[in-house]
């Protein structure tokens, strides 16, 4: 056999160790990427690629903890911003235990009560509201068993809700929420848009904001059933501290 002659190379075979945790070898992929300060031309084209090698370590990120909110931290820090989490919602016949069970599930606090053919906002009920003496008393009010009341009983109604404008969140800062709650009393307040002329009377809500929430993220952990009036004076506390 000459010399020079070049013996047929093997196929490029995978690590079994590729094939398990990696994509196998594509040749096909293997095509010069732009300029990494260029966008791609072609949408649809797949990313350059290269598979994991045998030996080569690879770690996954630390954590990070998002900074620690202050009383001067703008107000968006501390708002439920309804158009990017899905509002948990119950209907206002819905049994308040059943309401109960559904903040538990979600990992919340309050929930919106609507009507379901219309999505209309009817009120918002609170853990507060189901857990505190509320369902005792309006069930001695009513002659009723405290397993026989529904969320529309104990929720606080839409038309009392506490209210501020979008555009004025977007200016505002922790303190002047912590202000806003604590001059009218609640624990909870909506930050609403206005639609544009085109429709008259249409008004979304935007997001909300919860005097719990705003002590956690505060560093401040008041206890399930708190009294408004602790939270605010642990606030205050942490604030003079």
């Amino acid at each position: 056999m000459p010399r020079n002659s070049q013996r047929p190379q093997p196929a490029r075979k995978d690590h079994f160790l590729q094939l398990m945790f990696f994509q196998p070898s594509r040749p096909d992929l293997d095509v010069p990427a732009p300029p990494r300060d260029q966008p791609f031309s072609d949408i649809q084209a797949p990313l350059h690629s290269f598979v994991a090698r045998p030996g080569v370590r690879y770690v996954l990120p630390s954590g990070r903890r998002a900074p620690k909110v202050q009383i001067d931290s703008p107000a968006t820090e501390v708002m439920t911003d309804l158009r990017v989490v899905t509002p948990v919602t119950i209907s206002p016949d819905a049994p308040i235990d059943a309401a109960n069970r559904v903040m538990i599930d979600n990992r919340v606090r309050a929930l919106f009560v609507v009507d379901d053919a219309t999505r209309h906002l009817r009120g918002l009920v609170t853990a507060t509201d189901i857990l505190g003496e509320r369902p005792l008393q309006v069930a001695r009010q009513k002659s009723l068993h405290r397993s026989d009341l529904v969320a529309r009983d104990i929720m606080t109604d839409a038309n009392k809700l506490e209210v501020l404008d979008l555009h004025d969140v977007a200016r505002a800062r922790v303190g002047n929420i912590v202000a806003t709650l604590q001059r009218a009393g609640r624990q909870h307040a909506l930050a609403v848009e206005v639609a544009e002329e085109g429709d008259a009377g249409a008004i979304t809500v935007c997001g909300i904001f919860s005097l719990t929430q705003i002590a956690r993220q505060l560093g401040i952990t008041p206890g399930p059933l708190h009294d408004i009036a602790e939270t605010f004076a642990e606030i205050e506390s942490a604030i003079a501290g």
